[in-house]
């Protein structure tokens, strides 16, 4: 084999994608053909701007979900002889089966960019939309009151947001994943008191709605404070009752005598020394880490909810305070509906406009600050994919060698450029509607 030219490597790339491209047809053409029926979704449709920074983001996102898919090698492994290589490079010493070429080139460690950068849209995906819905959630959860009662409430949460907000954003996301501030249990603290408001929204969201309704109000709540609590307990504290419960019964059933306390992670070490030389145990995997993250990642995302929740506050607070003087709200006040109603189920839905755009924006904003704590190493593994930790390895080699840093930077700037376009979209519609 000979090393691949410029149009063969852009030939293998786009082969690689194929499940994507297939994605994106499909998602396009449901999309289009169902316009009418999707409500602001369906309307971006009708903005040329709106849909191709939805066709961006969507190529990342599907990129994401096929990863494993696409890629060409282990993003992790090392390859002897493929150390700083340039771009379509035969792998030197290829087994039978295994892919030929390094599309875009090799880094400093001899592994592969392309595979590299395709597994970073994994990571940062996995992050940023959930963190960035979870800082909405709370900024909701007090931004509504705050903007509907005002007084005192409105007073100090105002103060307490303005804290936060008059420390520079990089600089504070710098120090809360610092490994100083990781032992201080802090991160811990913060997820304890953030993962929270979610459950609690939810259940004032439902209650306030079904309240003349008991069983059903019984229902909902109930399914959100047996989920909920079920899932806090796993994030915040990576205690997942079920798993402890499921150990209990499988080790007992395995005949020993012990119970055992901690998860699936202490049956294994517990099964691992006392049975595996009489008995074969198995368990679910249904009920294996339903619920948890590393303690890296854990600080990162409640580093991005600390610091994006009080500037969603502010915005749902103004907003809030805008909308409240409306006729509606003073119809429904009129007809005696609780304020709690009128926030969420009156005031709420009609700021729904303002809210998906800044989400948007938001998550680009999230992916951003994630690429600059992987490009100062903080926050994930030494050796994530992730883009900015890419970007950080092949600045070492940019004057000889720039394609190691220049894969993920497009990547990154990439889908920051789709979900800005998303977003001016996005307000063309929601201003019409």
């Amino acid at each position: 084999m000979e090393n691949l030219g410029y149009a063969a490597i852009l030939g293998q790339v786009v082969q690689q994608f194929v499940p994507v491209w297939i994605a994106l047809v499909v998602t396009f053409l449901v999309s289009i053909s169902f316009k009418r029926k999707l409500g602001l979704y369906g309307k971006l449709f009708d903005s040329p701007v709106g849909m191709i920074g939805f066709g961006i983001v969507m190529f990342w996102v599907f990129t994401a979900i096929f990863a494993n898919q696409i890629i060409t090698f282990d993003p992790l492994a090392q390859f002897s002889g493929m150390k700083n290589k340039p771009l379509g490079t035969v792998l030197a010493n290829a087994e039978d089966g295994q892919f030929g070429w390094f599309l875009l080139g090799g880094d400093h460690l001899a592994r592969d960019v392309f595979s590299r950068m395709v597994m970073g849209a994994r990571e940062v995906l996995k992050i940023a939309p959930a963190a960035t819905l979870f800082a909405f959630m709370v900024g909701i959860t007090i931004g509504v009151p705050a903007g509907y009662f005002g007084g005192w409430l409105d007073t100090v949460l105002s103060f307490l947001a303005n804290l936060v907000l008059a420390f520079p954003v990089i600089l504070l996301f710098y120090l809360l994943v610092t490994p100083e501030i990781r032992e201080t249990g802090i991160p811990v603290v913060l997820a304890a008191l953030l993962f929270l408001f979610p459950i609690v929204f939810l259940c004032v969201l439902f209650n306030a709605r079904f309240f003349t309704d008991p069983p059903k109000r019984n229902l909902y709540v109930g399914i959100v404070l047996v989920i909920g609590l079920w899932a806090y307990s796993g994030l915040a504290f990576n205690m997942d009752p079920l798993n402890d419960v499921v150990s209990w019964v499988w080790f007992s059933v395995a005949g020993q005598d012990t119970v055992v306390s901690g998860g699936v992670a202490a049956l294994d070490a517990a099964v691992g020394a006392e049975i595996d030389s009489t008995k074969q145990v198995t368990r679910p995997l249904l009920f294996d880490d339903v619920w948890s993250m590393s303690p890296n990642m854990l600080n990162v995302f409640v580093s991005v909810v600390f610091v994006n929740a009080p500037t969603v506050f502010r915005i749902v607070r103004g907003i809030v305070m805008d909308l409240k003087a409306r006729d509606y709200v003073a119809a429904g006040q009129t007809r005696g509906e609780g304020p709690w109603y009128i926030m969420l189920w009156e005031i709420l839905p009609n700021a729904r406009g303002p809210l998906i755009v800044d989400f948007c924006l938001r998550i680009g904003y999230t992916t951003i600050l994630l690429g600059t704590l992987g490009f100062f190493g903080l926050g994930v593994a030494p050796d994530s994919p992730d883009w900015g930790s890419t970007i950080d390895d092949g600045r070492k080699t940019l004057t000889l060698f720039p394609h190691a840093a220049l894969a993920p930077a497009l990547a990154l700037m990439s889908l920051v450029l789709g979900l800005n376009l998303l977003a001016d979209g996005l307000r063309e519609e929601s201003l019409r509607d």
